[in-house]
């Protein structure tokens, strides 16, 4: 059995949700599950992150993520690449900061491999 665009979405959608809650439970392994091992996050300020950064980094305490209200996901699907954009509140703690509200938008691209989708890249910015 095939799967549709359909499912590709439903997975897409599940994968961004289940990102979201590995970073709030510091739960590596999801992290290292969903995210491909060439992921890059461009953060806000310009910096970079390998996925090995940025897992260590979450889970050493630089970025603290306490929730994440999803308020709109846009997932765009060409063959086994994905572009996803999400809107959610998320309320963190990063390098040092206080903690604080943001309305973050994540823009991911996916790639998928052997039946599974996975995070490529991501940049973040406030909407």
């Amino acid at each position: 059995m095939t799967m549709g665009a359909g499912d590709d979405r439903q997975q897409l959608a599940a994968l961004y949700e289940r990102m979201y809650k590995a970073m709030i439970a510091k739960d590596s392994t999801t992290l290292h599950e969903v995210h491909a091992d060439d992921f890059l996050l461009i953060h806000m300020t310009g910096m970079r992150q390998s996925k090995e950064a940025y897992i260590r980094a979450i889970m050493d305490g630089t970025l603290n993520y306490y929730s994440a209200q999803t308020e709109g996901l846009d997932i765009a699907i060409n063959g086994d690449t994905a572009v996803i954009t999400g809107h959610s509140r998320v309320e963190a703690a990063v390098f040092g900061g206080g903690r604080h509200t943001w309305p973050l938008s994540l823009h991911f691209e996916a790639r998928k491999s052997d039946g599974h989708w996975r995070l490529t890249r991501s940049q973040a910015s406030t909407y």
